[in-house]
């Protein structure tokens, strides 16, 4: 669990500064509605084209570092940093290697099965022989010690 809060740090911060600029920079925009008996007058916040931009940016940003992250970090090291940091790393269980780029962004998408069931997945590793998740019994990875 700490390990998730470390590797999704970064991507927070980053999406953070994104939609902070945009809200910084957005721009009121006014109407008036004028009757015979009444008169109003409508207010709507529009985000700025440049908040937009930066937040658009930011989301990019963000998706290459989870992408590097969980993709090519845990792929060829076997830890993400937030696994380095908590040191433990997922291998293969049948070669002890790491899993490899492409099979790694697999694993991330994988953990989808553990979260569709009421998160039950993730629990796993609780009475787990192996200490799995779901995602990792279909990838056939485990979690080792460094």
């Amino acid at each position: 669990m700490l390990a998730f809060l470390i590797d999704n740090a970064p991507y927070a911060v980053v999406i953070g500064i994104g939609v902070g600029v945009m809200f910084a920079t957005q721009q009121k925009t006014c109407t008036s509605d004028v009757t015979q008996y009444d008169v109003n007058q409508y207010c709507v916040y529009q985000p700025s084209t440049l908040g937009q931009v930066v937040q658009w940016l930011a989301w990019l940003v963000g998706l290459a570092y989870l992408v590097w992250n969980y993709g090519y970090r845990q792929g060829t090291t076997g830890s993400s940093l937030g696994k380095s940091v908590m040191k433990f790393k997922v291998v293969s269980e049948t070669t002890g290697e790491p899993i490899g780029f492409g099979m790694s962004v697999v694993r991330q998408l994988a953990h989808f099965v553990d979260a569709i069931i009421c998160y039950v997945g993730f629990l796993f590793p609780l009475w787990d022989a192996k200490r799995q998740t779901l995602a990792d019994k279909i990838m056939t990875t485990v979690c080792l010690p460094i």
